[in-house]
């Protein structure tokens, strides 16, 4: 991929749709080879491509930091979890995965309550889903437990008196990661890494179809 010639959009749908279930990188990878980017357009492509290779990386930084602003705040602390994870709901693939997971869960409990948890069938008309497959979390659609987190979370906001700390901690998470992602210099496992898994999008399309 040359990250020069992608654009904002593209690289949200690219961390929309990419799997976020994969453990962080190694902190030996994550905190070695620095160096200055040499032209605009290398700190462009730079910025693109360690955003999408440290992904989770940076989701647990932030997460980390915001906990740290909220240690005297403990409901702040619960806010900021139900924030990232109605954040998380917006991926396809970690919403798919924690469906997956709870469903799984509940299932050794009551296997009847498990199968009303499952997404529903899509008609299929001469060999292809009739309309485009909407995510589904434990029998739901997305959108409202992405409503749902959000507003007690809001509420949460509101009543811990942290919506201040909150963004002066995101400030301090953000300002980190664009100064990790500007000087950490993409290694060779990182392009590869984009390139498998854009064959990976490319092949579960074409199975699909």
């Amino acid at each position: 991929m040359d990250w020069g010639n992608v654009t904002a959009e593209d690289l949200i749908d690219a961390l929309r749709e990419v799997d976020w279930s994969t453990p962080p990188r190694p902190l030996s990878e994550f905190f070695s080879r620095f160096t200055f980017p040499r032209s605009s357009a290398k700190w462009n492509s730079r910025l693109k491509c360690n955003f999408y290779y440290y992904r989770t990386n940076y989701f647990i930084m932030i997460t980390l930091i915001l906990g740290l602003g909220f240690l005297r705040r403990p409901v702040a602390i619960l806010a900021s979890l139900l924030t990232a994870l109605s954040i998380a709901f917006m991926n396809d693939s970690f919403a798919g995965t924690f469906s997956e997971k709870v469903t799984r869960t509940v299932r050794q409990f009551s296997p009847h309550l498990a199968a009303k948890m499952r997404p529903p069938l899509t008609p299929v008309i001469r060999g292809r889903p009739s309309a485009k497959r909407f995510i589904h979390i434990c029998g739901r659609p997305r959108w409202v437990f992405v409503l749902i987190f959000s507003s007690v979370s809001f509420v949460l906001w509101y009543v811990s008196c942290g919506l201040l700390t909150v963004l002066w901690a995101l400030a301090i998470g953000l300002l980190a990661t664009i100064l990790h992602a500007s000087f950490r210099t993409p290694n060779l496992k990182a392009r590869l890494n984009t390139f498998r898994e854009e064959f990976r999008a490319v092949w579960r399309n074409y199975s699909e179809l």
